[in-house]
């Protein structure tokens, strides 16, 4: 695993980068995703685009999670409306964070 440097943090969603490679990674409980810049900049559109209204329904817990589908049929993530509204955010301030470092260096 590379040295990497925290961009930002919301709630339990923590996204960090690697300067000498690239890759940002996202963790959120005990998942890790990491993606090139690319593929982040999609995966955030990606899920920019999901509706929480749209894609949630109640669990049997009684909350309402929205379901993140992966092409494994049999990995789904799920997040809470605040989970959900922390990931997303999270991203959208990592990548302001990443062009004003690209401005800087």
């Amino acid at each position: 695993m590379c040295e990497t440097i925290i961009l930002t943090q919301k709630g339990a969603t923590v996204i960090s980068h690697c300067p000498d490679c690239g890759m940002l990674n996202i963790w959120h409980h005990n998942l890790l995703l990491c993606f090139s810049p690319s593929q982040f900049n999609s995966f955030q559109q990606f899920t920019n685009d999901m509706s929480f209204e749209d894609r949630s329904f109640p669990f049997p817990d009684g909350s309402e999670r929205v379901v993140l589908c992966t092409p494994n049929r049999d990995i789904n993530f799920v997040f809470t409306r605040e989970e959900w509204d922390d990931f997303n955010s999270a991203m959208v301030e990592s990548l302001y964070l990443l062009e004003i470092h690209a401005l800087l260096v």
